[in-house]
């Protein structure tokens, strides 16, 4: 049986488009892969980044599941440090109460942004190096299943609605901590390849293996995300990698913005300096390139030897059209080659 296959939206803002326009675009997208057959549609949390349109993943999914019918949309992820744990509960309740079966949870240990962007979302500076991740997912957890322990100081708080449960939760990471957390809980796990791909069948292996039954879910369930740069032939392929190496220069350099033109991208990356070139060397290292059918073969085996359960692919293409040819000419070749 083919293993679905599923897609990060990023919500990167094309040169020349604004917000509006891209969120209006995710909506398409998302309509596009719910007619196509994609399992589900994850949005992410990132702050401070002038080159994404949305920086709220449970506002996207409440817009989106607003325009679709059956497609699961979720977050990929909630930022849990920058939140707290009760507020994550109420608002991923209500999306359930709003769309029931189709939210995930998908929870984040990462900040999403810098230093003092983190500082501004959390208001305490104690919190920055605080390392109560565990503690925060065990806490939502408990706001949901009323398993504070007796004597607890928030045993009485109820999640409100309070006649909801929480959808599917997920861990996301990309490292071996995650992964091992949530086979330690028995929840879901998402690895993110397209930030680490050289760690993901070690840990994805290891979350399989140690994973420990829960009442939320009786059997490992692992995904792999994996980060695409897929066209119809290899010239456009040389052409979207070279944008994204802009994008990812901006990244490192905090000036990311909107995305760069191509001939914007062929001004700039000459000029970039030999420092930066061997940390993007490493990230476009993660990307998985070329037309549809090369990237499927390569996904393909990546997962087999990771033994995911499900395939999400990303990509930092911003335009429309190169998006569109993207999530239908994948979504074909994958039925193909993950027969």
């Amino acid at each position: 049986m083919a293993r679905p296959l599923s897609l990060l939206d990023l919500t990167y803002i094309a040169a020349g488009s604004n917000s509006g326009e891209t969120v209006q675009r995710s909506v398409r997208m998302a309509q596009l892969a719910e007619k196509l057959g994609y399992q589900r549609v994850w949005y992410a949390e990132h702050h401070n980044t002038r080159g994404l349109a949305s920086g709220s993943p449970e506002i996207m999914i409440a817009h989106v599941a607003a325009h679709t019918s059956t497609i699961r949309l979720g977050s990929g992820g909630v930022m849990l440090p920058n939140q707290a744990p009760l507020k994550v509960a109420e608002t991923f309740h209500l999306l359930e109460a709003m769309h029931p079966g189709r939210i995930d949870l998908g929870l984040g240990r990462a900040p999403g942004t810098d230093t003092k962007t983190s500082l501004a979302l959390r208001r305490n500076p104690d919190a920055l190096s605080a390392d109560d991740y565990p503690q925060n997912v065990l806490e939502l957890l408990a706001y949901d299943e009323r398993t504070f322990p007796e004597g607890h100081y928030f045993e009485n708080i109820i999640a409100t609605p309070a006649d909801q449960k929480l959808p599917p939760v997920w861990l996301l990471g990309s490292s071996g901590f995650s992964g091992q957390f949530a086979a330690q809980i028995g929840v879901a796990f998402s690895f993110a390849a397209h930030i680490n791909k050289p760690l993901a069948i070690d840990v994805m292996r290891a979350y399989r293996a140690q994973f420990q039954p829960s009442a939320r879910l009786a059997a490992p369930n692992a995904m792999l995300a994996v980060g695409t740069i897929v066209a119809e032939n290899e010239e456009r392929v040389k052409e979207l990698a070279l944008i994204h190496r802009v994008g990812m220069y901006r990244l490192l350099t905090g000036a990311m913005r909107e995305a760069p033109t191509l001939e914007e991208a062929r001004e700039i990356v000459s000029t970039i300096p030999p420092q930066y070139q061997m940390q993007i060397d490493s990230m476009q290292a993660n990307q998985f390139m070329g037309t549809p059918d090369q990237v499927a073969a390569q996904v393909k085996a990546f997962a087999d030897e990771a033994e995911a359960d499900e395939v999400m692919f990303t990509s930092t293409i911003s335009s429309e059209a190169d998006l569109d040819f993207a999530i239908r000419a994948m979504k074909s070749a994958w039925d193909e080659v993950d027969l």
